[in-house]
């Protein structure tokens, strides 16, 4: 018997946060040394809380192609390691400077800023300590695919020159084509990876995975505009961190550029446009179907 979409969603997203959260205490045990506060960080950072959306689109594409569930949840931690340092480097006064992440004190305010950079730092490293282990794949070629993929998502060409142009966000105008290219780096970059994950496993050519480049496109951009409204119309109780930032830093985002309404209805379309990339695929596709719909009806 089939699960309705939202008990299968449900069910996904708690088992691949247990599967993440046992990996990290098993990654993190704390030394008895001079290091204990730099690991007392990072597990902090990383062990429970947030969506684990990134593993999870690794998961829905690992079940694209049939790939086992410890190298999707290997590559699933691999990916939330790069988004946990980020968000711990982008908390930092240097940057945007929040004091919530979570529903919790940034790792910055819960440790100091020397001990959070650190805690980021060694989160990046440990994402491709991760991929070259053998546990990932056995291949070694598949390993270096998935590592250079993912670093190429995470530098100047994805995450970091997305945040880049964030930064520059604060002091310049930016029109949608701007906003728009800097979320497809920022936000953008790591689901792409997330969807290829599995068909980097599977060996699929590069020309045979543009559909799922078209989904990760397609919903990252959702979950931007969803992002974006919830910054207008959350609950900080609810989403974990601040609301009303974007605005009062001056900042251009999707829903103040197209309005609450039409953001929300391009958004809509978005995730249409993401699902319709899927035609070709059956039931092994109704996890990142379910995705698509999350992204734009949460309210965190």
């Amino acid at each position: 018997m089939r699960q309705d979409a939202g008990t299968r969603l449900e069910t996904a997203l708690t088992e691949i946060a247990e599967a993440i959260d046992v990996q990290f205490d098993r990654l993190l045990p704390v030394p008895e040394d001079q290091r204990a506060r730099l690991y007392e960080a990072m597990r902090y950072s990383a062990i429970g809380g947030g969506k684990r959306l990134r593993p999870l689109l690794v998961k829905a594409s690992c079940d694209l192609f049939n790939i086992g569930w410890e190298s999707a949840v290997r590559a699933g931690l691999a990916v939330e390691c790069i988004h946990v340092y980020s968000l711990i480097h982008d908390d930092l006064p240097a940057m945007d400077n929040d004091d919530m992440r979570r529903g919790k004190p940034t790792a910055h305010r819960a440790f100091d800023e020397a001990t959070a950079i650190l805690a980021g730092d060694c989160l990046h490293d440990l994402a491709f300590a991760v991929l070259a282990d053998e546990r990932t794949h056995a291949d070694a070629t598949v390993r270096c695919e998935l590592i250079a993929s993912l670093a190429q998502a995470s530098g100047p060409a994805g995450m970091a020159g997305g945040q880049m142009m964030d930064l520059v966000a604060e002091t310049t105008p930016f029109d949608l084509p701007a906003i728009t290219r800097l979320q497809l780096l920022k936000t953008g970059a790591l689901i792409v990876f997330c969807l290829e994950a599995g068909a980097i496993f599977a060996r699929i050519p590069e020309d045979r995975r543009t559909s799922l480049r078209g989904y990760a496109h397609d919903v990252g951009l959702a979950f931007q505009i969803a992002d974006d409204l919830l910054d207008i119309e959350g609950d900080a109780a609810v989403t974990g961190k601040a609301v009303g930032k974007d605005a009062a830093a001056g900042k251009a985002t999707f829903a103040s550029l197209m309005g609450v309404e039409k953001a929300r209805q391009q958004a809509s379309l978005l995730v249409a446009q993401a699902k319709d990339h899927l035609r070709d695929f059956g039931e092994e596709a109704d996890l990142l179907r379910d995705i698509a719909d999350f992204a734009i009806s949460r309210s965190y």
